[in-house]
């Protein structure tokens, strides 16, 4: 079921059609868009401390955004084909960016390619509109995501007999620090099958990094030393003795669906708050987002689960062709949490009370708009949305969007299209891509280049 058939099954509350054809979209209130930004290639956006400048990954390079009218972002500067002077180059699926300061880590490719430059490349964005490049540190491995902290970068490091965290140092001359992996901490990990234990994201905060392994769950590693990383609990996680036991098939399988899928994490302002999103598809449906209160960080307390939004009457949650509604990045903020959910939109929760998270707000255009993730700036926030999932034609753009209690309305007061209800489920969001494009990627990415029986061991 597509748009057409989207418009029977929402008809009951209160969604009305518009002359294209297609549902409007859903929101709670005057929360609905202040301005857009067509980027082609959009994927993971940072925000700077004082709210007047985004840095977006663009799949070839990145891309800086004036923000200081949040009614109308703009473009200030691009770098696309990054170290296209390369062998192998240019630098491809570029889907994720972090900032320090004034140094930016740009990295890929996010999935295994061939006859690919792979590499974290360092900016200085002083000036956003006039970024200068400072080093490049190639490694032997994609990198899917990263962090960067105190001028140290915090790789996923997934390739052939090794997965987990590697750092390197920030800056013009960077050079490898230390490692971390899960075959550290036990050696029967080197049995667990790729699929269901790769490294997908690294959040680091506090002389910690929280690491997000998939079926194996997420652990927690002390980096106050970055070239001695070092095991502080696990968090959560399928018991290795169970991993062990899928073959390749079943492994590359399982590893679509609850139970596991941990892919993002984060923590908030004063670390005694985690969150964990899952990133699922299939039966039993979409991954929602898992809070922990993580006050001792050596036995974390599960508090709650953020069940993700709706899928429309008729559709599925498919990874291939399905409508996702999984959960996505995130973004703590104080009291707040900025959640997005892919076609499922964005929300945000007040999780003053993080037992019982309420949601304060929501936005989604189901068929128009799939949410990577979603940052506050001040009074307002920014969500880039993807080209995805797969059959669904969704311009590239940047949305910005006030924040619950700012003040800041869009020019109309409500926004385009916002007549209509949006879902009371106390999660939104969807998820999911093909090997080209962003999200679940590196599984699918693997599957493409016949590595899906990859195994991994020692960190080199």
């Amino acid at each position: 079921m597509r748009r057409r058939q989207f418009l029977a099954a929402t008809a009951g509350i209160g969604l009305s059609p518009v002359a294209a054809g297609r549902p409007r979209p859903q929101s709670s209130g005057s929360f609905a868009p202040l301005g857009t930004l067509e980027l082609p290639g959009l994927a993971e956006t940072v925000v700077d401390d004082d709210g007047t400048t985004a840095v977006a990954a663009v799949s070839d390079g990145f891309a800086t955004v004036d923000l200081t009218d949040p009614t109308a972002p703009s473009l200030l500067a691009e770098r696309r084909d990054v170290l296209a002077d390369r062998e192998d180059g240019p630098l491809r699926n570029v889907w994720d960016v972090k900032r320090d300061g004034d140094t930016l880590a740009v990295v890929g490719p996010a999935n295994p390619r061939r006859n690919a430059v792979q590499a974290v490349v360092f900016y200085d964005v002083s000036d956003p509109a006039a970024p200068e490049r400072l080093g490049v540190h190639e490694t032997s491995y994609p990198i899917h995501n990263c962090d960067i902290v105190d001028g140290v970068a915090y790789l996923t490091a997934n390739s052939f007999g090794s997965v987990g965290l590697a750092t390197v140092s920030a800056g013009a001359d960077p050079e490898r620090l230390g490692s971390w992996a899960l075959t550290d901490h036990d050696e029967r990990w080197a049995d667990v099958h790729y699929s269901l234990a790769n490294l997908h994201d690294v959040f680091v905060q506090g002389g910690l990094a929280y690491l997000a392994h998939w079926d194996a769950g997420t652990w927690v590693v002390d980096v106050d030393d970055p070239a001695n990383p070092s095991f502080v609990s696990r968090v959560r996680g399928r018991p290795v003795e169970e991993l062990r036991e899928f073959g390749p098939n079943a492994a590359d399988e399982d590893g679509f669906r609850l139970p596991g899928n941990d892919h993002y994490v984060a923590v908030n302002d004063t670390g005694d708050l985690l969150g964990i999103g899952i990133e699922a598809w299939f039966q039993p449906g979409p991954g929602g987002i898992v809070l922990y209160d993580v006050s001792d960080v050596e036995n974390p307390e599960r508090l709650t689960r953020i069940d993700p939004p709706p899928i429309p009457e008729g559709e599925s949650a498919s990874y291939s062709n399905g409508v996702w509604t999984t959960a996505h990045n995130f973004v703590f903020d104080g009291d707040r949490l900025y959640t997005s959910w892919y076609q499922g939109g964005v929300k945000v929760f007040d999780v003053s009370d993080p037992a019982n998270p309420t949601e304060i707000a929501a936005w989604r255009d189901t068929y128009d708009a799939c949410f990577w993730t979603a940052c506050p700036a001040g009074d307002f926030l920014v969500a880039p949305s993807v080209d995805q999932p797969p059959g669904v034609d969704i311009t590239e753009r940047l949305y910005t969007f006030p924040v619950p209690g700012s003040g800041l309305t869009p020019a109309d007061g409500t926004g385009p299209s916002t007549d209509g209800a949006t879902d009371q489920s106390s999660g939104t969001g969807t998820a999911t891509t093909d090997a080209s494009g962003p999200g679940f990627g590196v599984l699918a990415g693997l599957a493409g280049l016949g590595l899906g029986a990859w195994r991994y061991g020692r960190q080199d």
